[in-house]
């Protein structure tokens, strides 16, 4: 039976903020501010009209990691050293020679995030996002989603014992549909993405909500305490054995690839890394590539694919300079190649949504035209389980 809301306990979590979390800071104008909420970003940015996120600052005490034969240290690399948990992270982490010859280089990894407890890499976010809820006092979360996300924040407010509002398209998956009831999640119904965002801010500014994802329009990207979550990937990965020339992800508004571009970065900047590997975007109609080639971010850019989790029309800073900040860029990649690239990982034996599948294929686009070596490494982020993707069926 589904959860009866009213019935929801006390959370038993004690979220502990980070001691070396001293700042927040501008991503674009690098303007600094007190540790606290900003769902909008950047205030000064924003009342610019070029939007932009702000990120997390640590001191030194976050890369203090102990031995590697022991492991980092993660929770001093996040906002929250503990908080609501279902046991997300240590995602697989491994080399596949199979993939490798069909993309025709050197070694292809796979970071598998469909490990995680619901079967995607938003747990990382809802972590420590519902940490944030949880240790300001906020009675309700609000987000809109219409996927992995809305699944992701309903089991962990559950935990957490929140409410959980999801604004929500109306052909939603039946599958994602019955996990926000069983979840206790209440769903909201919106015609249009931007009216999902419209209901998200009116709860925010009127009735004191905790936002989990972006309402803004121009799009930023998600609150910075549910962005930084996405920081561990990378610091598993490169625990694990895995420095790669290159990183693909699949990519809507740029959260998990922020997290993973400061986090690499921050390695680098303490000594733990040579570099930061190139990032790519992939993503399934021209977005992020035409404001790469010029026009203006704060646009709309609208295409219709069947990768439903990438499959927004808009563009962020945090993906923009990602990107360009690692020498990377964007890559389109359709349905048909991103099928084609399921398939091949389906044949080595990995099940993904269909944007995860695009980075395969966007790994042989490279290839072929140059901008990955053939004696060279690549990563891609498995960003969530292909069974409930209504294009997989």
């Amino acid at each position: 039976m589904p959860l009866d809301r009213s019935s929801k306990p006390l959370s038993t979590f004690n979220p502990t903020l980070n001691p070396a979390l001293h700042a927040l800071q501008c991503i674009s104008c690098e303007a600094i501010y007190p540790v606290s909420d900003l769902p909008e970003g950047c205030p000064a940015c924003h009342g610019r009209g070029r939007p932009s996120s702000v990120e997390a600052v640590y001191d030194a005490r976050a890369f203090d990691f102990a031995p590697k034969s022991t492991g980092y240290r993660w929770g001093h690399c996040l906002p929250y050293l503990n908080g609501v948990t279902l046991g997300e992270g240590d995602t697989p982490c491994l080399p596949v020679p199979a993939l490798a010859e069909v993309a025709g280089v050197a070694s292809v990894w796979i970071k598998n995030e469909g490990a995680n407890p619901t079967g995607s890499h938003k747990d990382r976010m809802s972590a420590q996002a519902v940490s944030r809820a949880l240790a300001i006092g906020a009675s309700d979360v609000v987000l809109a989603s219409s996927g992995n996300a809305a699944v992701s924040a309903a089991a962990y407010c559950a935990a957490a014992g929140l409410a959980c509002e999801v604004a929500t398209y109306r052909d939603l998956p039946s599958i994602f549909d019955a996990a926000l009831r069983y979840y206790g999640a209440k769903r909201i119904v919106c015609e249009t993405g931007h009216a999902r965002w419209q209901h998200v801010r009116r709860r925010v500014r009127d009735d004191g909500a905790f936002a989990l994802t972006n309402y803004s329009i121009p799009a930023v990207g998600s609150p910075v305490f549910g962005v930084e979550g996405y920081r561990a990937a990378a610091l598993e990965w490169v625990h694990q054995g895995c420095e790669p020339d290159h990183v693909i992800v699949p990519t809507a508004r740029g959260d998990l690839l922020w997290g993973i571009y400061s986090a690499l970065r921050d390695l680098v900047a303490a000594g733990r890394l040579a570099r930061v590997p190139q990032l790519w975007a992939v993503e399934p109609f021209p977005r992020l590539w035409r404001v790469l080639a010029g026009e203006a971010q704060q646009g709309d850019f609208y295409g219709a694919t069947q990768q439903f989790s990438t499959a927004g029309s808009t563009v962020t800073a945090q993906q923009a300079l990602a990107v360009t900040r690692s020498g990377g860029g964007a890559v389109v990649v359709g349905d048909d190649a991103a099928r084609a690239g399921t398939a091949a990982l389906a044949s080595a034996g990995f099940w993904v949504e269909l944007c995860a599948g695009a980075g395969l294929a966007a790994a042989q686009m490279l290839h072929a035209d140059g901008r990955i070596d053939a004696s060279q490494s690549v990563l891609l982020m498995l960003t969530a389980r292909g069974d409930r993707d209504p294009a997989q069926g």
